[in-house]
């Protein structure tokens, strides 16, 4: 019989057009002998399926759809929404109350991952890899440019602390730079994350959990023609050279791979998880950037490439996540 999947998709963020993308390529991919499919965009305003170009409204008290008639409860909640409230562990505490299972990481994993500044913190102390120096601001509370000098030596990256695909991200070099980047960043989020920039090369690597066991993906290596990977890197074809399986010897592959798969597993993630890493390029020592809980995974994005680097089909690795979720997370 076939299991009722709500493939949810939208949400509130800048970053809602990527997820549309990533959810047709999860729809596509999913198993129509095995999964009824029904896609629900979110917004602040309505959450809806639609069919026959008509919208069916979510009854929020069961999360739940009434369609012909029929009412119709799901098995399982694929979460393919980037940024707030499906990233930021706001929806899975939701599900959680509802006890539906879902693809993702669970509400406290997600709320700290997403808050880059904490999770750093998290990782640091798990003494696996190296992490940037760092100082985190928060729009209620003073701050000062010198403060933030004496700290941390340029160039910099200045981010909102809670954010995706690089949205209010700046590279600064110069002093005169700072407060600009900063309050381009508060625009985004109210707390701002600003790093040392680490010089060197950028891999990420995807890990996901199925059938009992731990899997790396091929690594990526990320060379942007642009100052850093930007929104516009990420989105724009030609910009960003990805290259999969990134060009790599089997040392430093065996160091991501174990590094992200030791990350993962003491956070306790679930689902598809994308990792981002900077090689130092005088050193050759590895820096943790973030943790991505819902990477984007329209047709060309990072994860389906290193899904078919992998040999492995994405219908095949998609039926392996829900599969994996419907057997060990249901509540």
């Amino acid at each position: 019989m076939r299991k009722n999947i709500a493939l949810l998709a939208g949400g509130y963020s800048g970053e809602y057009v990527i997820s549309i993308q990533t959810a047709a390529t999860i729809e596509k991919n999913l198993d129509e002998k095995l999964y009824h499919v029904f896609k629900i965009i979110v917004t602040k305003e309505e959450w809806y399926h639609e069919a026959g170009g008509k919208k069916i409204d979510v009854d929020k008290n069961d999360f739940s759809l009434t369609v012909n008639g029929e009412k119709i409860k799901f098995d399982c909640v694929f979460i393919a929404m980037h940024g707030t409230p499906g990233e930021d562990g706001r929806f899975q505490g939701y599900l959680d109350m509802l006890q539906i299972p879902y693809t993702t990481c669970n509400s406290i994993v997600s709320a700290l991952t997403f808050n880059k500044s904490y999770c750093n913190k998290v990782v640091k102390a798990f003494n696996v890899v190296n992490i940037a120096n760092s100082v985190h601001l928060i729009k209620s509370e003073p701050y000062s440019m010198g403060a933030v000098l004496d700290q941390l030596k340029l160039p910099v990256f200045v981010k909102p602390n809670e954010s995706g695909s690089s949205l209010g991200v700046s590279k600064v070099k110069h002093v005169e730079e700072l407060l600009p980047a900063i309050e381009k960043a508060f625009k985004e989020d109210n707390q701002v994350l600003i790093e040392e920039f680490i010089e060197g090369r950028e891999l990420t690597i995807g890990v996901y959990r199925a059938n009992g066991y731990l899997h790396a993906l091929p690594a990526t290596e990320i060379v942007s023609k642009n100052e850093f990977f930007d929104y516009e890197a990420k989105y724009t074809p030609g910009v960003t050279k990805e290259i999969t399986p990134a060009k790599i010897d089997n040392n430093l592959k065996e160091q991501l791979e174990s590094k992200a798969s030791y990350i993962y597993r003491h956070l306790n993630c679930r689902g598809i998880v994308r990792m981002d890493f900077i090689l130092q390029r005088q050193t050759n020592k590895l820096f943790f950037l973030e943790v991505n809980t819902m990477p984007g995974q329209s047709e060309n994005s990072i994860v389906p490439q290193q899904v078919r680097a992998s040999g492995r089909s994405l219908m095949d690795f998609y039926g392996e996540l829900l599969e994996d979720c419907l057997k060990n997370h249901s509540a």
